[in-house]
């Protein structure tokens, strides 16, 4: 459990040693994120008279605590705001209700994109609206927004919704933290559509073939170009950014 961000032990570190001490359970983390958490209100690291962060073991184990609370149990920043603000006053937070059921991970490259393979992987998962709310950490106003604008739909016929439709939800969260709403996704959305177009267009004769194996290899094409296209559209949204 954290203490008090302003508590701890003398010892005080800078922003990379604090990397160096998260990266092994939670290789996501960045100096970025570091600073919005801060910015939440979330960790009060010391500032040196130049502007410098120090962070004492408190803020470390402050940060693993929200972390955690993202990775396992699915919670928005605002319900973790409220834990720790709870512990600061010497309260327990409430009790974590274990997520059932367990998602599968969805497999990426070394790179942290999603590799081929994880195209053409299939699961059996299906959730129910009130699981999908309540395990992707959102509202059910939320929910309707992503469906307004066809960003999450429901399985035709069962009502229920897969893998992707958690990702896409979870990812809205995320995004909110920052500022988006469902109706700036939209963007996304489109660009999606006219990526997954181009693939169906260069596939297409690769279907039409009359032997036994031409959809198996119109899948496999389907899946690689899949996997490129995201890593083309990941490293140019990427080099836009550093050399804005």
């Amino acid at each position: 459990m954290p203490g008090s961000a302003a508590g701890g032990s003398r010892a005080r570190m800078n922003i990379g040693q604090v990397l160096d001490q998260l990266r092994a359970d939670y290789p996501g983390i960045t100096i970025p994120k570091i600073r919005f958490l801060e910015d939440k209100g979330l960790i009060k690291p010391e500032r040196t008279p130049s502007g410098y962060r120090k962070f004492s073991q408190d803020d470390v184990e402050r940060l693993r605590y929200v972390l955690r609370m993202q990775r396992d149990h699915y919670l928005p920043l605002k319900v973790i705001g409220e834990h720790l603000d709870a512990i600061d006053r010497g309260l327990e937070p409430p009790p974590i209700d274990a997520v059932v059921p367990t998602v599968p991970q969805v497999a990426l490259a070394a790179d942290g994109l999603p590799s081929a393979e994880s195209f053409t992987r299939r699961d059996n998962l299906r959730l129910s609206r009130r699981e999908l709310v309540k395990i992707a950490g959102i509202s059910e106003e939320l929910l309707q927004q992503l469906e307004q604008y066809g960003l999450v739909t429901a399985r035709p016929g069962t009502g229920h919704f897969d893998t992707d439709a958690l990702v896409i939800a979870q990812t809205a969260r995320e995004l909110a933290d920052f500022g988006f709403e469902p109706r700036h996704l939209r963007a996304f959305k489109t660009s999606a559509d006219r990526e997954i177009g181009l693939v169906e267009q260069v596939v297409a004769p690769l279907k039409r073939g009359r032997d036994a194996s031409a959809r198996a290899r119109a899948d496999d094409a389907v899946s690689e170009i899949a996997a490129l296209s995201v890593r083309l559209h990941a490293t140019l949204v990427k080099a836009g950014l550093r050399s804005g």
